[in-house]
């Protein structure tokens, strides 16, 4: 992403700030703004979302999960287990995990329910390990839920 956009990303972390603000921070016109900020929305590039503090969910819990697989198809998994219920991020890493999933529990739906309905579908997984998180900075997530 060019430094350009990214000073535009920076900007934009107030999700309430205006583009006329942002131009005017920027010494760019109100347009320019507007059209940098729908290109990035277009292609992908950046989303505009509102985000919880998974620790102000009263009865919802937050883990993170490694997945070690039994296939290379690193991406693949990752696609499936984005689908999965509330599933928030997955990334294909490095270490003794292939992959770490983000994923935000409700009182309705757990870890049980997790691995019993949701990874049980998908192959290849040879191993899983859970890390809970108890307490957090700066941790802010989408709700899936």
């Amino acid at each position: 992403m060019k430094e350009e956009n990214l000073e535009l990303v920076r900007q934009l972390r107030d999700g309430r700030k205006s583009y006329r603000e942002i131009a005017r921070e920027l010494s760019l016109s109100e347009n320019t703004v507007r059209s940098r900020a729908k290109a990035l929305l277009e292609d992908g590039g950046m989303e505009i979302t509102a985000l919880v503090d998974p620790g102000h969910l009263p009865q919802h819990q937050l883990v993170y999960v490694g997945v070690s697989l039994d296939t290379m198809d690193f991406m693949g998994k990752a696609k499936e287990f984005s689908e999965l219920r509330g599933v928030i991020s997955v990334a294909a890493v490095t270490g003794r995990f292939h992959l770490i999933l983000q994923v935000l529990f409700a009182p309705d739906f757990g870890l049980l329910e997790f691995f019993r309905d949701e990874v049980s579908t998908i192959e290849h997984v040879s191993y899983c390990e859970t890390f809970v998180v108890f307490g957090s900075e700066n941790l802010h997530v989408p709700y899936v839920h």
